[in-house]
């Protein structure tokens, strides 16, 4: 069975498990997606203390739902833990009623840098390149650099991120390549400027 078959089937059991009240199963689900629920938080909100804060909420409203609803819509637990940290997101907005100012500089996880037995000159230029991405990633709608962020930092799949934001597989690839798009575009016109 390859790693992505064993790993949805395992996570097809937890859920089950779950439904069936499992405190065991809750904690295994807690120890596998805190992390990374907490730095999508903190990607969201900018504090390290309402992102701890806004992940035990997120993990309270998924226990209350599994046990109240048949999850016939929730296809992973993971997709099913994000669209309630979206929404979990949205509340902590609607309630706070300001947007926070972040860098992905401070977060707490940051981007997986190479390997450092390459080329130096390699290392610096891409550590120079992941820099200017990370700033210009800030700049991107919300939409755009949350769908990033999701692929190519939590690596979701593409049904996952469907899953989570609602919408067909193929709207999803489309909202990906348009973000990648203008993503690249910022970068490239950081360069022009460079360059004059």
């Amino acid at each position: 069975m390859s790693d992505s078959l064993l790993t949805k089937w395992q996570e097809k059991k937890n859920l089950s498990r779950l439904k069936s009240g499992d405190k065991e199963a809750f904690i295994k689900a807690y120890d596998d997606f805190a992390d990374d629920l907490y730095r999508f938080a903190f990607f969201k909100l900018g504090s390290e203390d309402e992102a701890k804060d806004l992940v035990s909420i997120i993990f309270l409203k998924a226990w209350n739902y599994i046990q109240t609803n048949s999850l016939k819509d929730a296809k992973t637990l993971r997709a099913l833990l994000y669209k309630i940290a979206r929404n979990a997101i949205i509340d902590h907005y609607r309630d706070k009623g300001a947007a926070a100012e972040i860098s992905l500089e401070d977060a707490p996880q940051a981007l997986e840098l190479p390997d450092e037995s390459q080329n130096q000159d390699d290392l610096l230029d891409k550590k120079a390149n992941l820099g200017l991405i990370q700033e210009k990633l800030m700049l991107l709608k919300d939409e755009y650099r949350e769908i990033i962020i999701w692929r190519f930092i939590d690596d979701l799949s593409m049904d996952e991120i469907a899953n989570i934001t609602e919408k067909k597989k193929g709207n999803v690839r489309v909202l990906l390549h348009r973000a990648i798009t203008a993503l690249k575009e910022l970068v490239n016109e950081e360069d022009e400027s460079e360059k004059e």
